[in-house]
Parts: structure tokens; sequence; C-alpha cells
């Protein structure tokens, strides 16, 4: 079971090792999957480095899973389908078998509060209900809770709010919730609605899927807030989804998805969720099309789900939590001051963190344009820098340097797609590569 910790930063395990929390997302697990796909896919994000999977429980009343099971029984809520859950609970229970956490999304907000289709279900006493019927069935899993369903709370709060009551109460208050909003550019995280809500454990933002969307922003934003909590930009923009902030026949690409990873974790997030728009409806045109099941979709996938597993935009966010692993990302602090010069503006946003005791500094260089440091930051007598191809996950060593003053450091390579990682350490650390 996770638990926030003490620091209200981050993530811990029940023995209080700290989680980094690098989630897929795979909204439609339940229902697009049968079991043999359920263990290659979920195989192969354990081999590509992520720690949970993002799933809904609830979404869409009559469409059934592949076992021919809809959710609930005559659309009610306080009826639960068994069968549909049977197959929940082989996808849960397979998947902290290979050490990965479920992160589940209660229900699509469209079943509390209608706004496109005619699916509202939800009221504050069946809401109670179902979330302690859902607490309760998955108190020994290694789960957390999303409410909120890609929508604001709109007049839906109070169900929102019976939902997470009903959820603590069901888990005997053992599992973390948080609130899955909309990714509305005004208001991108739980925290502009909930942050004060005894029940909301740690924050969860959506940035959405545009180009260069700058989530380091929403991250700095929860990072500030008092009392402290645990931030995450859970849902990123997806590989391959069209964007949709300024051209949709351009497509989200490996580097627009390790650039979002590096922007949030630098920025202080306890952990980051990967999407693909293939992969989080399974995109299969042997099995019924989702967009077809949900005639407002306009994702336009094109890759096999199969395929598409094996984007690059995966793996490099894998080999981005072996890199932060490495330097104890749990120590790290957001710290843009060791920047003296190469800031660059719009998507050139170099960020930059520091551990708290100084013992390395990291910074991810979206172009590799040069950058000087002061690296008089870094504690010790000596700095080792090295650069970390984020692409590969391969080093470049540089040098060693007095640890005072100012330096530039010139990447090997600069380009749109040359994304590097500065890496200045304590000499004395001698960190392995």
């Amino acid at each position: 079971m996770l638990r926030v910790s003490p620091n209200g930063r981050y993530f811990i395990t029940r023995d209080g090792g700290p989680f980094f929390y690098l989630a897929d997302t795979a909204w439609q697990l339940f229902k697009r999957l049968n079991h043999d796909e359920v263990d290659e896919y979920l195989t192969n994000r354990v081999a590509k480095g992520f720690t949970a999977i993002q799933a809904y429980v609830l979404r869409g009343l009559q469409v059934a899973n592949r076992y021919g099971h809809v959710p609930l029984v005559d659309r009610d809520p306080t009826k639960p389908n068994d069968a549909f859950f049977q197959n929940v609970d082989y996808v849960v229970d397979r998947a902290n078998e290979l050490g990965l956490l479920m992160g589940l999304v209660v229900t699509f907000g469209e079943h509390v509060k209608r706004v496109k289709l005619d699916e509202q279900i939800f009221d504050p006493e069946n809401a109670v209900v179902f979330g302690r019927f859902l607490g309760d069935r998955y108190r020994h899993a290694a789960v957390i809770w999303y409410l909120g369903g890609d929508r604001t709370p709109l007049e839906g709060r109070e169900v929102w709010t019976a939902m997470a009551r009903g959820l603590k109460e069901g888990s005997q208050g053992i599992h973390l919730v948080s609130y899955h909003g909309p990714g509305v550019w005004a208001t991108p995280s739980s925290s502009f609605w909930f942050h004060n809500e005894d029940w909301l454990d740690f924050n969860a933002i959506q940035s959405g899927h545009g180009w260069a969307i700058p989530n380091y922003d929403f991250v700095a934003h929860d990072y500030s807030l008092v009392p402290v909590k645990p931030t995450l930009d859970m849902e990123a923009r997806y590989e391959n989804h069209p964007d949709v902030r300024t051209n949709t026949r351009k497509r989200v690409d490996a580097h627009q998805e390790r650039e979002a990873a590096y922007w949030a974790l630098l920025a202080g997030a306890a952990g980051h969720g990967y999407g693909c728009n293939d992969i989080w409806q399974f995109y299969d045109e042997a099995v019924t099309p989702y967009w077809k099941e949900y005639a407002h979709s306009t994702t336009w996938p094109n890759t096999h789900w199969r395929t598409a597993m094996n984007f690059a935009g995966a793996t490099g966010v894998g080999l981005a939590r072996k890199l932060l692993e490495l330097v104890g990302w749990y120590r790290l602090v957001p710290d843009q001051s060791v920047i003296v010069e190469g800031q660059g503006e719009g998507e050139d946003h170099v960020m930059a963190a520091r551990a708290d005791d100084g013992s390395v500094v990291v910074a991810y260089l979206p172009f590799g344009n040069p950058i000087s440091i002061e690296v008089g930051r870094v504690s010790g007598g000596r700095v080792k820098a090295r650069w970390y191809d984020p692409r590969g996950g391969s080093w470049k060593y540089i040098g060693e340097y007095p640890s005072q003053g100012v330096r530039e450091f010139v990447a090997p390579s600069s380009g749109e797609q040359d994304d590097w990682v500065l890496v200045l350490e304590d000499a004395a650390k001698d960190l392995p590569a």
C-alpha cells in the first residue's frame, strides 16, 4: 500500500521506501483485452520500467468487456455485476503480482454529470455505496483511486465527495485518493477544487494533449501550496495523439513525451503519467473500435496497440525513471537559480533541480543548447560533470572541475529532437552510471 512521505512530497511503500510513480495510461484495460492480452500488455510495461497502470472502472454502461459482461445490473451503481468485476479482479491481481500499482479511476465523469452522453447515474446516496463497494473489494490490493473521470466537479461536487467518503470507509482509510480533472487550461489540477479536502491525499494534474504544454508551471503551482501534498501530471500529452493546441495533423512524438516527463519531475512532481493514443483505447480494428462506441471521440488512433507498446516515448520515460532513481529523485528540489545563462524561451525551457544536500544538480535541455551553470552550488570540493542521453540511456563524461564559479556546458548535439540531461555531482560521491 502506498502512503505519503513525511515531508508530503512523494509516495512511500509500506516499508517506508520511496516509490517512483511512473504510470502507463490504459483507460479501457478492463474492457478491451482478454486475459492473455492483459498478461502480454502488463509484462511489456514492466519491462519498459513502468511501476503503475491507470485504468477506468466505469466508462460506458452498455459496453461489455471481452467476455460479454457489463459493469452494472440495470445501470444501478448499487448493483455491481460480479461477473464484470471478476475480470477486474484478475487484472488487478495480475498487475500486483508483477509489481505494478493500479491507479483506478472510479467512473467516467459523464456518469456523474451529463455533458455529452445520456449516461448519468450517480447521486450522493448511491455514490457512497459504490465507493464503499470498491474500497472494500480491493482493500488488500495495491491500488490508489482517482475521482473526477476527466470532468470538472460542476454541480456534482457532492457526488464526488460522497464517493470519496465511500472509498475511505470501504478501504478502512488505507488507500490514497485524488481527483482526475479535464485538463482545462485555467484549472488543470485537482488542487483548484479540492486541495484542502481531508480526503484528497495528493494532487493530480491533466496537462492535456498539446505540443509543448508547460506542465512545469502546473506542478510549480501545486508544489507551493499549503498544506503540502504530492502532485503529479497523471495525464500529460499522449504519444501519437493529434496536437490539440496548434495542428491536428501533427502528432505528439517521443521527444514530447520525454520533455513532459522531465519538465514535470524536475519541477517537483511525485511521479508522472505517460500515455499513448493507441494504447489508452487499445486500438485494434478486429475489435469494435472505441471511437465507434463513443461517437464524440476525435482522437484518430492509427497503430495497433501491440506495435504502439514499443513506441520510443515509452522507452524514454522508463529511462528517465532509471536516471532519476540513480540520483535520488526524492531528494531533488526544483532550483532554477543554478542556471546563469542559456535559459531558452518557449519550448526551449531548461528545467533544473538540486539535491537537498547539494550533492547533485540535474538539468534537462530540450534542444541541447549551450548552458551556463553555477557549479559552486554543488557540494564538495570538485564537481564531476556528465551528459545523459535520454533517448538511449548512455553517458558521456565531460570532466571534473573545482566546485566554484560559473561554467558553460555544450551538449554533444543540438536540434529539435536532441534533448540532453546535464548531471553535475559531488565527485566524492562517485555515482555509478
